[in-house]
């Protein structure tokens, strides 16, 4: 766990609209000290799930799944919201709460039986992290993992995730 990380995420009350309290990760980006230690850990679950690919969701998932896989020497696969993506794409929907949502992945970023690590920010409800498990394995592709920065435990996420080894670094 990356204990500095930890200590700089703030909290933002009513953001984005009253009654909710907004985790901000902004203040670890920052740091290059703690940036560094998210990246680190992540590298580290990469290398011990035996990760051939590297998947970061749009887009905060970007700023740690990139240096991730360049420190790695391996593949970035982005997953993008619908529309976003150039050429050929598969798509995955997932449930909000109210209504749904989209997202897509190139349709030659993964290789059938290559192992893949899922990256993003925040582990919620687990919809978008599911979705985009759900891309990797209609492409062919073994999903050993997720790395999250930050879990909010009462909504849920990791029980959405069962069945997938789950590392978070910071729990609320």
């Amino acid at each position: 766990m990356s204990v500095k990380a930890a200590t700089l995420i703030r909290d933002v009350p009513d953001f984005p609209t009253e009654g909710i309290l907004f985790r901000d990760i902004t203040p670890v980006l920052l740091d290059p000290e703690a940036f560094r230690e998210v990246v680190d850990a992540f590298a580290n679950e990469a290398g011990a799930r035996k990760a051939e690919v590297i998947v970061a969701i749009e887009s905060r998932g970007f700023i740690f799944g990139a240096p991730v896989a360049d420190r790695l020497g391996l593949p970035f696969v982005p997953v993008r919201k619908l529309g976003k993506l150039p050429g050929p794409t598969i798509q995955a929907e997932y449930a909000l709460e109210y209504g749904t949502n989209t997202l897509e992945m190139h349709r030659d970023a993964i290789k059938p039986g290559q192992k893949v690590l899922i990256i993003d920010d925040l582990l919620a409800t687990g919809g978008t992290a599911g979705a985009a498990a759900r891309l990797v394995e209609e492409l062919g592709g073994e999903v050993v993992g997720f790395a999250f920065l930050v879990e909010l435990e009462p909504l849920g996420g990791r029980e959405a995730l069962s069945g997938y080894n789950v590392l978070s670094l910071v729990k609320y």
